[in-house]
């Protein structure tokens, strides 16, 4: 019959400087492996919950920079809000006094005046020839206004120093009826987050006309549409910063200089 196993111990002595004597414990071998393993789990815990929450202070941290940012953002909305109200109140007095040009006011003011101003005598104006469009289905050959507008970028290719530019931008009032360039299919319409509003036109001969930024459409894909034809009107819609019309011709995939083909209206 074999003896049972001997218990081992663990004796932890303790000895202070300039002591007589020293403190001795006993432990159970199985007690102080325990108590060593709990230390060790103890400090992995503490070093996985340290890493755990060092990103967590430091988003906390970045809290009161971000807030800041965010306040001064709505301050800058606030501002681009009233600044935009300010630019609709100018635009609706521009519109109004588009209006009131060519008005009869000199009647009025003779009889304000009691009569005694003098008033010019009445000037015969003729307008000009009304522009000849044409219907049905046609290559791009007409101005998309019947103002001129003002360029205020050229078409840029591909390959060059500056950022490629498929078309021109024509600097134009905000709702001018913006015309079609030839007679053709409407091709397609929508939003995009460059050209803003858009109508794009098929024409005979693989041409194709783009016309961007605009405020309104007032055609639908698949329409025909003759020359001349009001598509919508100008805008600020899309990637612009003030409101113009953006004027592509293309050609089997590749973009013309509209100032090339487009003689007539300019």
């Amino acid at each position: 019959m074999s003896a049972p196993p001997r218990e081992r111990f663990v004796h932890l002595m303790v000895h202070h400087d300039g002591a007589a004597e020293s403190r001795t414990w006993r432990m159970r071998l199985g007690v102080y492996r325990m108590l060593v393993a709990l230390a060790i789990g103890s400090v992995l815990a503490i070093i996985v919950a340290l890493l755990m929450i060092g990103p967590i202070m430091r988003a906390a941290g970045r809290v009161p920079g971000l807030e800041r940012r965010v306040r001064n953002l709505e301050a800058e909305n606030a501002k681009i809000r009233e600044l935009a109200a300010a630019l609709d109140s100018v635009q609706i007095g521009y519109e109004r006094v588009r209006d009131m040009i060519g008005g009869d006011v000199v009647p009025d003011l003779a009889q304000v005046a009691g009569g005694d101003l003098p008033v010019a005598p009445p000037i015969s104006a003729r307008a000009g020839a009304a522009r000849e469009y044409g219907s049905g289905p046609s290559v791009p050959s007409h101005w998309p206004l019947v103002d001129a507008g003002f360029i205020t970028r050229g078409l840029v290719d591909d390959g060059g120093r500056d950022e490629p530019h498929p078309g021109v931008d024509i600097a134009v009032a905000m709702a001018t009826p913006v015309r079609a360039s030839g007679g053709g299919t409407v091709a397609g319409t929508g939003e995009d987050a460059e050209y803003g509003k858009f109508v794009l036109l098929g024409h005979p001969s693989g041409y194709q006309t783009m016309y961007g930024h605009l405020s309104r459409v007032v055609v639908d894909r698949g329409d025909r549409v003759n020359p001349g034809e009001v598509l919508g009107l100008s805008g600020n819609s899309g990637r612009s910063t003030a409101p113009h019309l953006h004027f592509e011709i293309r050609r089997e995939g590749r973009s013309l200089d509209p100032l090339t083909l487009v003689k007539e209206g300019r």
